[in-house]
């Protein structure tokens, strides 16, 4: 169902994207945002890791620097029958942590020095254990493509705007209709942006679940939520908001980042952990 519901939400950013062009430049322009779209998708899938690791400034740890870590990777790996993921740490002093690439064979997982700091070695097979769950249902390279649309999106609403102010927009029955073009600029980067945290959300319920299984302690992974997510509420992380979905915890922190937040509410992923 799940697997379903990602599907319909990515058509519909996609179906978002194109009408956008035929907004901004008719029948000609859906074609065109249909050809960047694919192009957009197809860059994603190749670079998207990259991208995302060096947005976040996370460095390559080799196992002599951070020994008990790779372990704990190795271990969680070999269970969840997945090739060894790249191992990579984020200078940075509030926890948090998460997983990047395209498919299993090419996969890293990102771990903040506070994330080592605070938890307990069950907590951390918890939180790896959750982030190999992503890769091992390539979440990651869903979350990624809806990223990169969304982003997208919201610069075709942009570009709507300048063109009103400068250009005044066609009236045409080749579209540009200037009160079409008003609604794309409000309504489209809204849409898209809750389409991706629907899809960022049905992903998580299905790693933590996952992650469960691999590390053997859904209590433990319940703790280090709890630990994880009131650090974060404290001390929010500077980072891309277009990266924020990737870690296991909201690191923006405060009221509003928690209102358009990717991550579901995380009682009720304490609940559902519990209750395994």
């Amino acid at each position: 169902m799940n697997t379903l519901k990602t599907f319909i939400l990515m058509a519909a950013l996609t179906a978002l994207f194109m009408v956008g062009g035929q907004v901004m430049a008719g029948r000609q322009g859906m074609i065109i945002a249909l050809l960047i779209a694919v192009g957009l998708n197809f860059f994603a899938y190749w670079n998207s890791d990259k991208m995302a690791l060096a947005m976040n400034r996370a460095r390559p740890v080799s196992p002599g620097e951070a020994p008990e870590l790779h372990r704990v990777v190795e271990t969680l790996a070999v269970r969840a029958a997945l090739p060894k993921p790249q191992v990579y740490i984020i200078d940075n002093p509030t926890p948090n942590a998460f997983a990047t690439g395209r498919d299993p064979e090419h996969a890293a997982v990102a771990v903040t020095t506070g994330l080592l700091q605070l938890l307990n070695r069950n907590e951390l097979e918890g939180v790896l254990g959750h982030e190999l769950g992503h890769i091992k249902n390539r979440d990651i390279l869903i979350s990624s493509i809806a990223a990169v649309m969304a982003g997208a999106i919201s610069y075709l609403a942009t570009m709507a705007q300048w063109t009103m102010i400068f250009g005044g927009g066609r009236s045409d029955d080749e579209g540009g209709n200037p009160l079409a073009a008003l609604i794309m600029i409000i309504v489209a980067p809204i849409s898209a942006a809750l389409i991706q945290m629907a899809i960022s959300r049905s992903r998580e319920y299905l790693a933590d679940a996952a992650g469960a299984k691999i590390c053997g302690r859904p209590k433990a992974l319940a703790a280090a939520l709890g630990k994880l997510t009131d650090y974060n509420r404290q001390a929010p992380m500077q980072v891309n908001p277009a990266t924020a979905q990737m870690y296991i915890v909201n690191p923006l922190g405060g009221r509003l980042a928690n209102l358009f937040s990717t991550h579901p509410p995380v009682e009720e992923r304490v609940r559902r952990l519990m209750a395994m």
